[in-house]
């Protein structure tokens, strides 16, 4: 479990990173192509990826879980998605890098848990969200290995005692591959073929 958990503020900001180049490298008639989360479309998704790190503020800063589902879908992103991200990226590792942010209990929408552990769901769901936006863009859709493989190993503690049938949709049927990408993708409900 301490290595899930270790350099875990530089590799949220990390996983950041593939995110926006590909949110930079949306045409100015893309933001309303469809993405592999079939209920959001490339804005939406934009959206709930810096709604999501506002929220995960809150939750830091001892919001409830009713104020972070309250603001879940509110706009985040106005005029200037790609800046509204960045600013929410760097704010959201601002309150986690406060001292006592990750030891902290946060009251997360399915349950009670550490700051830490919030941290690293935010972290796993920027690195699967990358491939969302990627695919939507028909750009290369290959994720950092590194955070692959963290994703991978850490599953267990990153999603421990959460429900998880509520995160993602049933794994499509068939084996995946033996790529680990595409093992991890289809584990979190995607379609990696």
């Amino acid at each position: 479990m301490a290595d899930t958990f270790t350099g875990l503020l530089d590799r949220f900001l990390f996983a950041t990173k593939g995110f926006e180049h590909h949110l930079r490298a949306v045409p100015p008639d893309g933001w309303s192509a469809p993405t592999p989360c079939t209920e959001w479309d490339v804005r939406q998704l934009a959206n709930h990826m810096t709604r999501g790190n506002l929220n995960y503020i809150g939750l830091v800063r001892d919001a409830t879980r009713e104020e972070f589902l309250a603001q879940r879908d509110a706009d985040a992103l106005g005029d200037d998605p790609v800046t509204a991200f960045t600013t929410s990226v760097a704010a959201c590792a601002a309150a986690f890098a406060e001292s006592g942010a990750l030891d902290r209990v946060v009251d997360y929408p399915l349950g009670k848990l550490s700051g830490r552990q919030a941290l690293a769901l935010r972290t796993a769901d920027s690195v699967v969200h990358t491939w969302d936006l990627a695919r939507a863009l028909g750009a290369d859709d290959t994720l950092d290995a590194d955070l692959v493989a963290w994703v991978d190993d850490g599953y267990d503690d990153i999603f421990a005692g959460l429900a998880v049938d509520r995160f993602f949709a049933d794994p499509p049927a068939g084996a995946p591959t033996t790529a680990r990408q595409d093992r991890l993708l289809t584990r979190f409900g995607r379609e990696p073929r």
